[in-house]
């Protein structure tokens, strides 16, 4: 059960976090806000995977929920005065409440019902922050949100490299102003998500949520209870999906009910299902495969433009959707239990070298 086995596994995990953590320093600041932006809604999927992955309940809310962390936090930032590094968990917090209220009718209604009560949330929450409050969230223009910003003591009279000082608080202050800064906080928080995601799994909690999702009547049968758990399936993802909204929300400084929507919670689903429902590998493969291929396509709309100059526009703005429903209708064919699970194929293959045949 251990889940680095050999000593050359942890040299190979280390260095690959050591380049995660070096990329700033040696890549383009394109490709450094690439990888920061698989991070971010790599988080959101692994909330989803163990709500829909672990405990088998389908919801289309996870964008909506993305939208409640990232305003708390935009409001505690920009006008409680907080630090952004308080903020956070409190976003988190904040979202995961607000996804026990959704996750209210998963006693009662279970399959297509209970996605279409997950995805009232996907229009009642940008509602409310359209028209609820204006004084505060600012109707439809939504809130330009803070730079996140560390304060640390000034040492022989003199800032550290990268930081400014203060004169009004006496301090050095670090902004995390550019990709190349900010993915720093992605990369801690995706470690920490993940960590204790795939803990999650390993523990009595993560037997009760599968059993729950391969068969709910025997589970009840046996003791669990089945709305307990399904309510803290519901408020774990929604705690994900609150830290992926507030650093999405940070990142871009700024955020509106139209920032996350319907087609990024359909997308966060899609991911699951390419990287593999109810595996600890399925939220970054997905989510990796899915992000580039958008990039993809992002190249390819000036080729295709060429070819279809009557409809540019048209042609353009759905070449992005058209890849995405192409690859996962390819996945649901040939490969259904996803890229992890083909990933686990090929790790016995090469166990079994060279009798794999």
């Amino acid at each position: 059960m251990t889940v680095v086995r050999q000593r050359w596994q942890y040299v190979v995990l280390l260095a690959f976090l050591a380049l995660l953590f070096l990329l700033p320093q040696v890549a383009s600041a394109s490709l450094v806000s690439l990888v920061n932006r698989i991070c971010i809604f790599m988080i959101a999927v692994q909330g989803l995977n163990i709500l829909t992955g672990y405990t088998g309940q389908i919801s289309l809310g996870q964008a909506a929920f993305m939208t409640v962390g990232g305003y708390i936090s935009a409001i505690l930032v920009g006008q409680a005065g907080w630090n952004f590094f308080l903020a956070l968990p409190l976003a988190a917090l904040g979202a995961g409440l607000v996804g026990l209220l959704f996750g209210l009718p998963s006693l009662r209604v279970k399959g297509f019902y209970l996605v279409m009560a997950t995805l009232s949330a996907q229009f009642i929450i940008p509602w409310f922050t359209r028209n609820a409050f204006p004084s505060v969230l600012n109707g439809a223009q939504g809130l330009n949100v803070p730079i996140p910003v560390i304060k640390l003591p000034v040492l022989a009279e003199t800032c550290f490299l990268g930081t400014t000082f203060d004169a009004a608080q006496g301090v050095c202050l670090y902004r995390f102003a550019t990709p190349s800064q900010f993915i720093y906080i992605t990369l801690v928080v995706l470690i920490f998500t993940t960590i204790v995601a795939h803990n999650i799994q390993r523990s009595r909690m993560g037997r009760a949520l599968v059993s729950i999702r391969d068969n709910d009547l025997a589970a009840e049968l046996l003791g669990i209870r089945l709305f307990s758990y399904k309510l803290r399936a519901f408020f774990i993802a929604a705690v994900y999906a609150g830290l992926s909204g507030a650093l999405l929300a940070h990142n871009i400084r700024h955020i509106n009910s139209a920032t996350i929507g319907l087609n990024d919670s359909i997308l966060l689903l899609g991911m699951l299902v390419v990287g593999g429902l109810g595996t600890s590998l399925g939220p970054i493969f997905g989510t990796t495969l899915i992000v580039l291929l958008q990039e993809l396509a992002t190249v390819l709309t000036p080729f295709v433009i060429a070819l279809f100059p009557g409809n540019a526009g048209g042609v353009g703005a759905a070449l992005r959707p058209l890849i995405f429903g192409l690859a996962l209708t390819l996945f649901l064919i040939f490969e259904p239990r996803g890229l992890a699970y083909r990933w686990k194929l090929i790790k016995a293959a090469w166990r079994l070298r060279p009798f794999a045949r």
